[in-house]
């Protein structure tokens, strides 16, 4: 536990510093390319009926939840039997690998600055790498809320919730759960082809982000006070709105940011073509704009601080305690 507690803080080190540079090799692209000849494969074999789809669902899901639990577990046993502070040091790269939130301030700060200094073709195209909708019928509004609106969830997939399992099962646990979330950003949506493969993929994100997503939106109003945010007014809209989403877990963080910032997300947004209606999320206090982004940065980096001490001093004072 202890080294696996020195790994993690290493590895939350090394994001801040290095991120997600472009060209390293990275174990989500070796999960997505898992994920999609598993599909492929278990649709050439299942029958093409809903039960057939969901029962493809479920063994891709299972076969790589499971690998991606097993592989880092016994290459780490390994290791670690051999030299601890190789261990340590490979250990320490696989938590820096599953935490992303230096990637995710970079990436959404793209947008911020297409839209501060470049064209709304360019914050379109920005936009367009860290959310799922289609973004080419939206406005610069519209691109800095969708922004904002994957800072604010993201919090919890890619910050809160990667801590939370590397907390309690080091990087092998990580791993599993970024496997979970990877599978369900691929197939977890209602349109088809997806509707009936990616049911278990959705599911099973969604039970397992359950928890991490109200602890990031609990752990976000005290990081707003610290940022001199209006917290009065993110616990009401969160009391409020925080499940006016088709998802359990994404309206959790998304009303907190809303009512810190006193802005309204979401709403009707358009996936593969299809027009989804969506309620609204937060009031309209103010308009949304370019200086938001970099607010929910903010907000991010404070929440993910917050999360790593409470998380770590609760490890250690266990370890203090065995």
């Amino acid at each position: 536990m202890s080294y696996s507690l020195r790994a993690l803080l290493l590895g939350f080190a090394i994001d801040l510093v290095l991120g997600d540079p472009h060209g390293f090799p990275h174990p989500v692209v070796l999960m997505g390319k898992l994920i999609s000849l598993l599909e492929r494969g278990l649709r050439r074999l299942l029958p093409k009926t809903p039960a057939g789809e969901r029962l493809a669902g479920g063994i891709l899901w299972a076969a790589t939840a499971g690998l991606s639990f097993l592989v880092p577990f016994f290459l780490l046993f390994f290791v670690y039997r051999w030299n601890v502070w190789l261990g340590l040091g490979l250990e320490s790269v696989m938590c820096w690998q599953i935490l992303a939130t230096r990637s995710l301030r970079d990436e959404s700060m793209k947008v911020y600055f297409a839209l501060r200094n470049g064209t709304l073709a360019e914050a379109r195209q920005a936009v367009s790498m860290i959310v799922g909708r289609d973004t080419e019928r939206l406005d610069e509004k519209g691109v800095a809320r969708a922004a904002v609106e994957t800072v604010a969830e993201n919090a919890s997939d890619g910050v809160v919730a990667p801590l939370f399992y590397l907390l309690l099962g080091g990087a092998p646990l990580g791993f599993f759960y970024k496997a979970v979330n990877t599978m369900d950003s691929m197939l977890g949506y209602t349109d088809p082809p997806y509707t009936h493969i990616g049911l278990v993929p959705a599911k099973m994100d969604d039970l397992f982000n359950y928890l991490p997503a109200r602890l990031t939106a609990l752990l976000m109003l005290p990081a707003g006070a610290v940022l001199g945010m209006n917290v009065k007014n993110g616990w009401t809209i969160f009391r409020r709105d925080r499940f006016n989403h088709a998802s359990p877990n994404s309206a959790q963080t998304e009303s907190v940011c809303a009512g810190l910032l006193g802005l309204r997300l979401a709403g009707d947004a358009w996936y593969h073509g299809v027009l989804h209606k969506k309620p609204f999320i937060g009031d309209p206090l103010r308009e949304v704009t370019p200086e938001d982004i970099p607010a929910a940065c903010r907000l991010l980096f404070a929440t993910a601080f917050l999360a790593l001490a409470v998380g770590a001093g609760g490890k250690l004072l266990i370890l203090f305690l065995l």
